[in-house]
């Protein structure tokens, strides 16, 4: 049996070293023991299972028709709207067709001299996104979960085969986003841990709290490139968990977007107006579906 401190407990599952010594002295870590004034605790033990939360009946409405391979539902329409728009804020060339011939019949259709396979790639790798995304939307958001994201999304792209481009890893050259400056590599660990930490410690999350959180993660800027959508797909993710109505950034929305992400702080209003437009967006589509939703 494999055993692991304290802190890296902690840093695993995106908690404060002080809960997870809390969880290991009421005894809710099963195998964790005492040597001295240390905590050993297995490799693979779990955190503690807190009463489940009801589950969204949109969450639920996704896993089942994931699971069931429904074609025409709300997942069917959600992986076309989220992947689509997503990659195409970044520059994405495949239309929204294409992205929709791919995801039905995982051919790509009409193609042109410029079409790039790297888009192709991302495309692919965004649908898994956000089935992992749905799969784990009731656990707490960690850095291991964020590296996965981006692991899966850049998984056989050209940028996996240059050496300075670390996939599934944290950035190792600095980098910036509009102009503006990013967190320093060295830094983007720390900052993470603790952006992380005091947002899974929030005893009720508000809208705004997700909000904040995103724009944080942004201006952390943690990998060399795809942190736009592994921040988006975060977005969705805490929407799922918390049971707000999920919001897709359109192509019509993504200036409102962007200077919503650089006036945070001072006009918050911006990005909040921008998101609540958004939703209202998807809150028309599970009104179709005859899907509950909370207002």
């Amino acid at each position: 049996m494999v055993y692991i401190s304290i802190s890296k407990f902690a840093e695993k599952h995106g908690i404060s070293e002080r809960t997870a010594r809390n969880y290991c002295a009421q005894g809710k870590i099963d195998g964790a023991f005492l040597t001295g004034k240390t905590w050993c605790i297995p490799e693979d033990a779990t955190l503690p299972q807190k009463s489940r939360k009801k589950l969204s009946p949109l969450l639920i409405r996704l896993r089942e028709e994931k699971q069931s391979r429904m074609k025409g539902g709300i997942y069917h329409r959600t992986q076309i709207d989220l992947t689509y728009n997503s990659n195409h804020i970044e520059g994405s060339r495949l239309t929204e067709e294409q992205t929709r011939h791919i995801f039905e019949t995982n051919t790509l259709g009409i193609t042109t001299e410029d079409t790039s396979i790297d888009d192709i790639l991302e495309t692919l790798n965004h649908f898994r996104c956000v089935d992992y995304v749905i799969y784990h939307a009731t656990e707490k958001i960690t850095e291991a979960h964020i590296k996965q994201l981006h692991l899966i999304l850049k998984t056989g792209t050209s940028d996996s085969y240059k050496d300075w481009f670390a996939v599934g890893e944290y950035k190792r050259l600095p980098n910036e986003v509009g102009g503006t400056d990013t967190t320093l590599p060295e830094d983007v660990h720390q900052e993470l841990k603790a952006l992380l930490i005091a947002y899974n410690a929030l005893a009720e999350t508000t809208f705004h709290d997700i909000l904040d959180f995103h724009v944080k993660f942004e201006r952390i800027h943690p990998f060399q490139d795809g942190n736009g959508r592994v921040g988006r797909l975060l977005l969705f993710w805490q929407c799922l968990q918390t049971g707000f109505v999920p919001f897709i950034i359109t192509q019509d929305l993504r200036l409102f977007y962007y200077r919503g992400l650089q006036n945070w702080g001072s006009i918050d209003g911006y990005l909040t107006d921008t998101c609540l437009t958004a939703q209202d967006q998807y809150k028309a589509l599970l009104g179709y579906f005859r899907i509950k939703f909370k207002e």
